[in-house]
């Protein structure tokens, strides 16, 4: 038994380098689409910033719980912002999306005029560029995204 082990024992260490090389630890795909759920009101303020939006449209979802219309809304805006690749806004800038619920967010929802929801606000640039009330199907939101 003792001149195995020894034989086992005088093999050479294997090199886990030469097995697994080195992996690149940055990506060069482009920025993708930036999706801020539940913002309070400093992350929607950097959100729409005029230095942090540049080059881009960032939809603002303003949603309750509670509303049926703003469950059906919510999922066809995640999507096509998820899809920046194929949708894109009429000056050819990229989508971003930021959801701010009411029920928590009263005094952001109040200085921008919400009364009905879901109510959705695009910005460009840091300025208001366009809005919707309601619930759109998915040809009216890609219509509204397509005006921008």
């Amino acid at each position: 038994m003792l001149p195995s082990t020894l034989l086992h024992a005088r093999r050479p260490p294997i090199n886990l380098r030469l097995l697994c090389p080195a992996r690149r630890t940055f990506l060069t795909t482009a920025r993708r689409d930036v999706q801020i759920h539940n913002a309070d009101a400093e992350t929607f303020k950097k959100a729409i910033a005029k230095e942090n939006s540049q080059g881009k449209v960032v939809l603002v979802d303003f949603y309750a719980d509670w509303c049926g219309p703003c469950k059906m809304l919510s999922p066809v805006l995640e999507k096509l912002t998820r899809d920046s690749d194929t949708l894109k806004t009429g000056s050819g800038r990229a989508l971003d999306l930021v959801t701010i619920d009411t029920d928590t967010q009263t005094d952001l929802a109040q200085s921008y005029n919400v009364r009905s929801l879901p109510t959705v606000v695009a910005f460009k640039d840091g300025a208001i560029a366009g809005q919707f009330i309601g619930a759109l199907n998915e040809a009216g939101v890609r219509k509204f995204v397509a005006g921008l």
